[in-house]
């Protein structure tokens, strides 16, 4: 099972268990960016009348090292969290931080308009709001004539 980013933001995860026996941990331990497999982001997705909304935490994450790819009915948050190398493996204690990059794509389930979308980080909480298309609605076309 891919752990989430939360997991590994918060040390949640039993790194045994996840990996395996102690020497695959050994090797494995503090180099989550070597493995190529991005984190999962852990999300929420809830509705109101009007829209979907996706929130996700993207703490430690500049808004312009996040994107979001918008389709009629699929949300794709993508990114990646800089470590700070001024620090070397050698002078850490406890290093349990996730770093590297992170994917999560999200099917919706109904057709929103990716045009009108929009996406706020504040406090590391990242809040997408994705208006609905009402498919009831409708509207007269009227002819011109040349």
């Amino acid at each position: 099972m891919k752990t989430s980013l939360w997991q590994k933001l918060t040390g949640s995860v039993n790194l045994e268990d996840e990996y395996g026996n102690e020497e695959e941990l050994e090797n494995k331990e503090g180099n989550e960016q070597e493995t190529g497999e991005d984190a999962q982001l852990s999300i929420d997705v809830y509705q109101t009348p009007n829209e979907i909304i996706l929130q996700t935490m993207v703490p430690g994450v500049r808004p312009e090292d996040l994107n979001i790819e918008i389709g009629r009915d699929v949300v794709t948050i993508s990114g990646k969290r800089e470590e700070n190398r001024a620090i070397t493996d050698d002078n850490y204690f406890v290093r349990e931080l996730y770093w590297g990059s992170f994917s999560r794509t999200v099917m919706l389930p109904q057709e929103i308009d990716p045009e009108a979308a929009q996406a706020v980080e504040k406090h590391g909480l990242l809040l997408i709001k994705l208006p609905k298309i009402d498919k009831e609605k409708k509207s007269t076309l009227k002819v011109k004539s040349l």
